[in-house]
């Protein structure tokens, strides 16, 4: 297979992993979760959100959080931004990355944010701008790449499109994401190769849910073409509130289990990884999503 020997994996745990959370967690579990993220050798780590507390109530502590993480050498910490009241916010905790998100799908942008797609770019293009005055790098979004919950398919053009937009506007890195879980490998493919018309491979991530199970495969086909950049979510957290039955992001140690056995570089250890979904799912009262960490858990404590 003509596949990356190394890949970055983004971990995005901490803010879209629990902002859908039913129950308020409390910020030193938040800062505590990230604390021991930074110790597995991850190099990137979505910390928070800086948005409306009315919207996401879970990420209402986001200045707290910032203030209290232990920030490593060598980690980004980026939070996600959806306006200038967010970025400017972002800007007085230290933030010295942040992303912005907008979808290849316009009923789900109405829906999601309550704005067509060509005017939630319009609305990022003065958030781009100042971030670049501040020297802050600026990661961009893209849901429902593979499937929107109100539409159905939705064209690899249409994601290419917003894709090149944000390229365009100044974004380092453009994160695919199937929102809703329902991407196949080929359709990854295909839409993977109607990106790369418009935006460079090494500028490109993948960002796969797995609600019909199928995101291995599909980082995998996205290896295949050269992908290189992966969002996954520790214990596999996460959801869409705009997606009914949306499983959490690929749980980062499924998507290192899988790497290692390639033999690909990730600089993470996949011990310390399960070790911290045990601490995150013990918190939350629940088993991890994650098949991986279920397994070395239960061997663990048999052996």
């Amino acid at each position: 297979m003509n596949i990356p020997n190394e890949v970055r994996i983004v971990e995005v745990g901490p803010r879209d992993g629990l902002q859908n959370e039913p129950k308020t967690v409390s910020t030193v579990v938040k800062i505590e979760l990230i604390d021991r993220l930074s110790a597995t050798g991850l190099q990137a780590i979505e910390a928070t959100a800086f948005v409306s507390p009315k919207w996401v109530p879970q990420m209402a502590d986001n200045a707290e959080v910032m203030a209290g993480i232990r920030r490593e050498p060598g980690i980004s910490y980026p939070v996600l931004v959806p306006n200038m009241k967010g970025f400017e916010g972002a800007v007085r905790s230290g933030c010295n990355e942040v992303a912005v998100f907008a979808a290849a799908s316009e009923s789900f942008s109405r829906k999601n944010i309550n704005c067509s797609v060509d005017e939630s770019l319009d609305r990022f293009a003065p958030v781009i701008e100042a971030a670049r005055g501040k020297k802050v790098r600026v990661r961009g979004y893209i849901s429902c790449v593979l499937g929107c919950p109100y539409e159905g398919s939705v064209s690899a053009a249409a994601v290419a499109r917003v894709a090149g937009r944000l390229f365009d506007m100044g974004c380092y890195e453009i994160s695919l994401g199937d929102t809703i879980g329902t991407g196949t490998a080929g359709a990854t493919q295909e839409m993977i190769d109607a990106v790369t018309e418009s935006v460079p491979m090494k500028n490109i991530a993948g960002h796969f849910h797995d609600t019909y199970g199928q995101a291995l495969a599909n980082v995998l086909a996205a290896m295949q073409r050269g992908v290189a950049v992966f969002d996954s979510s520790v214990a596999g957290l996460g959801g869409c509130p705009y997606a009914r039955g949306a499983a959490g992001n690929v749980a980062t140690e499924d998507l290192l289990y899988m790497l290692d056995g390639l033999g690909i570089r990730t600089g993470v250890n996949l011990d310390a990884v399960v070790e911290t979904a045990r601490f995150i799912s013990d918190a939350l009262g629940r088993p991890p999503a994650s098949r991986v960490a279920r397994a070395m858990l239960a061997k663990r404590r048999d052996g």
